[in-house]
């Protein structure tokens, strides 16, 4: 009887052993499973808020909340533009704050890698996204007081980087919801910091398969 009783207690040892093992291997192997970084690198914008005061302090205020860390470039157009700063990788659209005045007036051209406020056909609706040219847009410019013609406000373009934008234009893109033009793997700005000079601010952006 004692022999059994020991018998049964080697034998349930050995089968949470096996459990054990199971589970730590299932678990080595979700950690050893490495990501394929399909594009990665710093885009530097340098903002002009002598000419687009209200913007660009807009812009750093969601800089400094840390409220790009985590987006994706959601609109990719080639041969126009590149669109980000509103969405999560789940295609969630984020809480912003307020509208900013539209400074499109500010002699500013929608010029290849100049970067400019995102809004809706209402002229004082940007709020956090924003686009970045990728050839000379100059149909987005201020035209009239008018809200057909009040165009879209450049406040900063691009000093480094331009590489990375153009990879951008090239990712295959499909549809989301209603969303159209969606990079089908998510370019995302993994984070988004203001220079010490007060001027610039650095995306580093990825773009990777799990």
């Amino acid at each position: 009887m004692r022999y059994k009783i020991i018998f049964k207690i080697i034998l349930l040892g050995i089968v949470f052993s096996a459990l054990s093992c199971s589970k730590n291997n299932e678990e080595n192997s979700i950690k050893n499973k490495e990501k394929k970084i399909l594009m990665n690198g710093e885009i530097v914008i340098t903002l002009d808020s002598e000419k687009a005061p209200l913007s660009a302090e807009n812009f750093i205020s969601y800089v400094n909340d840390g409220f790009f860390d985590g987006t994706i470039f959601h609109r990719v157009i080639p041969g126009f533009v590149v669109q980000g700063g509103g969405f999560t990788q789940e295609m969630d659209q984020k809480k912003t704050k307020d509208p900013v005045k539209n400074e499109a007036d500010n002699g500013l051209s929608n010029v290849r890698g100049s970067v400019a406020m995102a809004r809706t056909q209402i002229v004082d609706s940007a709020t956090s996204q924003f686009y970045i040219n990728l050839k000379d847009n100059v149909m987005l410019d201020h035209k009239g007081k008018d809200d057909q013609n009040y165009g879209y406000c450049v406040f900063g373009h691009i000093t480094s980087g331009m590489e990375f934008v153009d990879k951008i234009a090239g990712v295959k893109t499909g549809n989301s919801g209603f969303h159209r033009d969606v990079p089908e793997i998510p370019v995302v700005i993994k984070s988004a910091v203001l220079g010490d000079d007060g001027k610039t601010v650095t995306f580093t952006i990825e773009q990777a398969t799990e």
